[in-house]
């Protein structure tokens, strides 16, 4: 049974009221996006404008830009804002970091952008890397945190090496990381893993009423499409895993209205490949066959036979090594049509332990099992960073 907190999150632009003092007579640069709206449907440069004391000064975007629908990748301008005529500063475009230039009229740099839960789900290191800056440039930071939709229990993957570090990865974490931005900004910041051993004068504005169980749609929020191809929580949930595909010459789906949710190729049997995975029998999930023409990326118009994804079980999903059986499979059953974007998909996983593994036929669930005294070892290192107990 859920508590009574179920169904009453708050976030953390829900609470800036109560942090007021950390505001007052301060210029506020944002780092955010069409996801940062409170429980009454304001925005948050409405949510801060109406609060005496303070002035906007400059607006942040991520990748997939202030209003979220540039497609995976594209690198973005800056611009004037239409209505509130503040300019936007794009962190995925010329730079990925804010600039000297861009911080100098700032007092304090606030984030607020919904991430996903997934370590190469990009938000989180568009946040790190402005923690730099502020370091670097004396400024204040603050998140306003927000849930982690696929839940803060569940942790799962082997860490990055830091030899596969990028903007899909920066630190020594794995792909289902079971944190909030909060939680993250904080061990990013405790462990030194900011670039130059930097320190952020942090501040965390926590949710309440968020217990680590609570999937997004038993908080009472509104999920927003995050991004162009993250248009559900299902989608989320199984996204850890399914992401893989992207290392590969398999369609993941972009292009159609069930990105990750489904896959496949012109070259796929669908019934053979159905019948291959469920057999398999993964946690939470069941396959059924698709057919699919994607507009964009991948094989774009092109028919792909493939694989739809029907999850069964979300609390029993094992997302990351499910997307790794998935690429096995595929790999064996199509060795002369399957192809690796091999860099790619090693930035993916942090290792290139996983495609080594599956080009040489070794057992996957040995290689999982070695995961688990990284995991270990994470979770104690998490457990510092903690805000949210159940």
């Amino acid at each position: 049974m859920l508590s009574s907190c179920y169904g009453s999150v708050k976030t953390g632009l829900d609470r800036v009221g109560e942090y007021k003092d950390f505001f007052q007579d301060k210029r506020l640069g944002i780092i955010t996006n069409h996801t940062a709206f409170d429980r009454k449907g304001r925005f948050i440069v409405d949510v801060f404008r109406e609060m005496p004391g303070m002035k906007i000064v400059v607006l942040f975007s991520p990748e997939h830009g202030f209003w979220g629908t540039a497609p995976d990748a594209e690198k973005i301008d800056t611009q004037i804002h239409p209505v509130y005529n503040l300019p936007i500063h794009s962190l995925y475009g010329k730079t990925q970091k804010p600039t000297k230039d861009m911080l100098q009229n700032v007092d304090v740099l606030v984030f607020d952008i919904q991430d996903i839960g997934a370590r190469f789900y990009t938000y989180i290191y568009t946040m790190s890397l402005a923690m730099e800056a502020a370091a670097e440039n004396g400024k204040t930071f603050v998140v306003l945190d927000r849930p982690n939709p696929i839940n803060g229990i569940c942790v799962e993957g082997n860490s990055l090496e830091p030899t596969q570090a990028s903007f899909v990865g920066l630190y020594p974490i794995p792909v289902r990381h079971g944190m909030t931005a909060g939680e993250l900004a904080k061990m990013f910041n405790g462990q030194d893993w900011l670039a130059g051993h930097v320190k952020t004068e942090l501040v965390v504005v926590p949710m309440e009423g968020w217990r680590r169980r609570l999937w997004f749609d038993q908080t009472g929020l509104r999920f927003i499409k995050t991004s162009p191809n993250m248009p559900d929580l299902e989608t989320a949930a199984i996204y850890p895993g399914l992401c893989l595909l992207e290392g590969t010459n398999v369609s993941e789906g972009r292009g159609t209205a069930m990105p990750f949710r489904q896959f496949g190729a012109p070259w796929i049997n669908s019934k053979h490949l159905v019948e291959r995975l469920n057999v398999l029998s993964l946690p939470g999930m069941r396959f059924e066959s698709a057919r699919f023409t994607p507009t964009s990326s991948k094989h774009q118009g092109q028919v792909c036979n493939g694989v739809r994804i029907i999850v069964t079980d979300r609390d029993a999903l094992k997302p990351y090594f499910a997307g790794i059986k998935i690429v096995d499979t595929i790999f064996r059953m199509y060795p002369d049509d399957f192809q690796w974007r091999a860099g790619h998909f090693d930035r993916l996983c942090g290792t290139s332990d996983v495609r080594n593994a599956i080009i040489g036929g070794s057992s996957l669930d040995e290689l999982r099992n070695k995961w688990q005294t990284e995991l270990a070892s994470f979770k104690k290192i998490r457990n510092k960073y903690l805000i949210y107990r159940d």
